[in-house]
């Protein structure tokens, strides 16, 4: 548990400073942005207890949030995806867990991790953009932002899962 504890630490550390310094910077033809960080929440521990996940997506979001002048959007979201996530991934899995495992394609299969990160990514950006824009004046805006952020998020998401499952084969 303290390895998963110490694992985890090092990833909102890197995950936030990768999201603040670089990928932040980033919109795709001004509408799409890739949101890494989400990574940190889709790898805490399976057997991590729901407020120890939920506090620490609500910290992950309240640092984003001060970082990029949000005033607590990242933080709603995240706690949002912080507490749907054992459901979610419960929902996903093929296999029961072991203790200690985090998910991943080793432990859920490329295409229940891939359907778990997606369904989380979505919720966490429905809830983010509609917390941004609240009077949903342009729809249509609204959802290219969500799908353009969402297909950005996956496809770094699952380009460090594959990094982790190679490095893990080796």
């Amino acid at each position: 548990m303290n390895r998963n504890l110490f694992t985890i630490l090092i990833y909102f550390i890197f995950y936030v400073v990768l999201q603040v310094l670089l990928l932040d910077k980033i919109h795709l033809f001004r509408i799409g942005t890739p949101f890494l960080y989400l990574y940190v929440i889709i790898k805490c521990p399976v057997n991590a207890p729901r407020t120890q996940v939920i506090g620490v997506s609500f910290l992950l979001g309240i640092v984003i949030d001060m970082f990029s002048n949000t005033l607590g959007m990242h933080a709603a979201a995240c706690s949002l995806a912080g507490m749907i996530r054992n459901p979610l991934m419960n929902t996903f899995a093929v296999k029961e867990f072991s203790e200690g495992d985090m998910p991943s394609f080793q432990t859920m299969g490329v295409g229940g991790f891939s359907r778990y990160a997606a369904v989380l990514a979505a919720i966490h950006h429905i809830t983010l953009f509609c917390i941004e824009s609240i009077t949903l004046f342009h729809p249509l805006l609204l959802i290219k932002r969500i799908l353009a952020c969402l297909f950005l998020t996956m496809l770094t998401i699952l380009i460090v899962e594959a990094f982790n499952l190679k490095r893990r084969k080796e």
